[in-house]
């Protein structure tokens, strides 16, 4: 299947041959724009190719959705499951269109992009990427997904939240490291002093993260 014909995304080549992936899925409300400059950010040698994919979804108040908004951390099924779906299609047909296998992808996204980041590297059944960075979200409760916690034993999993998020509390950050703490996971979890917003201070440590995912 083509990636197109799944979900629209952007794609930033790799300089020269591709060594891994990234990709990044947005937040509430934006589009498959609104984290392409971070590819650059975390990949400033462009060894990765990096992809941005645009949620299906076009809600109030505008701009793109992966899902409807019914109880913070609970997506509501009917609209988070078909999303989900079409989400695994396009990534499982990644590594053919890239020539890049799913275990040199790491997998990240922001707010909402985080917690379908975090659906579709656990999920039962889903290849492992190489990590998963959720930044600013929560590890999804939907009726009919099921995630996988068993053997992740040193799975790489990268988490930031900021102390003052209004939107998605901080506590959700913290849930989704004890959770994977417990499950065995190899777990960078970053707290900062910032609202719903990433921490530009802190984004040097997620990029070496990013570049250790995906040695040369």
């Amino acid at each position: 299947m083509a990636l197109d014909e799944t979900l629209d995304h952007r794609l930033r080549p790799a300089d020269g041959e591709p060594q891994g992936a990234l990709v990044l899925l947005h937040g509430r409300g934006t589009s498959e724009d609104d984290l392409f400059p971070l590819l650059d950010l975390f990949d400033p040698e462009r060894r990765l190719v990096g992809v941005t994919p645009g949620g299906p979804l076009s809600l109030p108040p505008g701009g793109r959705h992966w899902y409807s908004i019914r109880q913070l951390g609970y997506p509501p099924p009917e609209t988070f499951l078909p999303t989900y779906e079409r989400l695994c299609q396009w990534l499982d047909a990644l590594p053919e269109a890239l020539g890049v296998p799913t275990d040199r992808t790491v997998l990240g996204g922001f707010s909402q992009g985080a917690v379908m980041a975090y659906a579709a590297g656990l999920g039962r059944g889903r290849p492992a990427p190489a990590g998963i960075m959720a930044l600013s979200g929560f590890v999804p409760t939907v009726e009919g997904l099921e995630l996988d916690l068993s053997n992740r034993q040193g799975f790489p999993v990268a988490i930031a939240h900021g102390t003052r998020d209004p939107v998605i509390g901080v506590e959700w950050g913290r849930r989704a490291r004890d959770l994977l703490v417990g499950a065995g996971c190899d777990v960078l979890y970053i707290e900062s002093d910032v609202p719903h917003t990433l921490d530009p201070r802190e984004l040097p440590r997620l990029t070496e993260w990013v570049q250790e995912r995906v040695p040369a």
